[in-house]
């Protein structure tokens, strides 16, 4: 007797035997879903770790008293360390090379011949000026071939003005033409003129002709003054090789706080309570060594100016160890006999 299999068992074993079928949509979605794990993952540790870094540097300062991290730490965190380092190393160097060559190097541009020379004597003046500088040429100021054999002996003297507000106008041809028949100005070409401009006028004074001259000392005179040339000369070469020199007749005196007054100084408030100028040359006529004046040029960017430029050039030379020199010789209103400058 046959014996029968029954047809659910048989059913059973052929499910059983097919293999499993997995679409390929879902692989793909699977694949994809581990990459963006590891990726989070990934993230999650990177963002524990600086946060680990950051919590313990604020937990070290915290513990040294201030509760923020210092920018010291900001810059190890951010990798800057060493460029800061050597952006201040660049910074001195640029320093220490233009103190040591850069006068040297702008010499040699301009054609010196490498004779150092007593004095460079800057007078002030203006577009408006020309009858002035007429008759400073007649009475004073050498001038033509007097002019060149002073030169010879180691001083020069030049007329000092900047440029027009409106560059290369009627104002510029005219000094320029004044300039190629005389030849006795300095022009500086990155200044402009003007009244209120004047304390930035002596600092490109001073920085251009120590660029152009090599000299003792350099000389900035107003242009309401005659001079006894003989007499300033002995009096510098007395003091030849004297470095660190502010030579002027010293002042000080009140600040004039009014404004619309005549030598209203709108920074009056930084003077203190007794409202003083701190000792200064008179204006009319300075002197500084070669020295003070390549400080000025080399630092020029970073001087501040104050409304007059006496006091701006008082205030420089109070910054560094500046020997101030008070001759009586050199106070233009005095009516001593033997001073070396009077009011034209």
């Amino acid at each position: 007797m046959e014996s029968s299999i029954p047809v659910s068992t048989k059913s059973e074993r052929r499910w059983r035997s097919k293999p499993l079928q997995t679409s390929k949509p879902s692989l793909v979605l699977a694949f994809f879903s581990c990459f963006a794990w590891l990726y989070v993952a990934g993230r999650l540790w990177q963002d524990a770790e600086n946060r680990t870094l950051l919590s313990n540097l604020l937990k070290r300062n915290t513990a040294q008293g201030p509760k923020f991290l210092t920018v010291e730490d900001k810059l190890v965190v951010l990798g800057c360390k060493d460029l800061e380092r050597r952006i201040v190393e660049a910074e001195m160097e640029l320093t220490l090379a233009k103190s040591q060559g850069y006068l040297k190097n702008r010499l040699s541009e301009n054609g010196s011949s490498g004779k150092k020379m007593l004095a460079v004597i800057g007078v002030y003046t203006g577009f408006g000026s020309h009858l002035k500088r007429k008759v400073f040429r007649g009475s004073w100021m050498p001038r033509g071939d007097a002019l060149k054999k002073l030169e010879e002996r180691g001083v020069v003297i030049r007329f000092v003005i900047g440029r027009s507000a409106n560059r290369g106008d009627s104002l510029d041809r005219n000094i320029d033409s004044e300039n190629r028949s005389t030849k006795d100005f300095l022009i500086l070409e990155g200044h402009e003129e003007a009244q209120e401009e004047l304390p930035k006028k002596v600092k490109s004074f001073f920085s251009t002709a120590v660029q152009t001259w090599d000299a003792e000392f350099y000389v900035k005179v107003d242009d309401n003054i005659n001079l006894d040339l003989e007499g300033l000369i002995e009096l510098l070469e007395r003091r030849r090789s004297q470095d660190s020199a502010y030579i002027g007749c010293m002042k000080s005196g009140e600040v004039v706080t009014e404004e619309g007054k005549p030598w209203y100084e709108p920074d009056w408030w930084k003077f203190g309570d007794e409202k003083s100028y701190f000792r200064h040359a008179s204006g009319s006529l300075l002197i500084l060594s070669k020295n003070m004046a390549q400080y000025i040029d080399i630092n020029s960017a970073s001087l501040k100016s104050y409304a007059h430029d006496d006091t701006s050039v008082g205030s420089w030379m109070m910054g560094v160890q500046a020997t101030y020199i008070d001759d009586n010789r050199l106070c233009c209103s005095s009516i001593k006999q033997d001073k070396v400058c009077s009011l034209a």
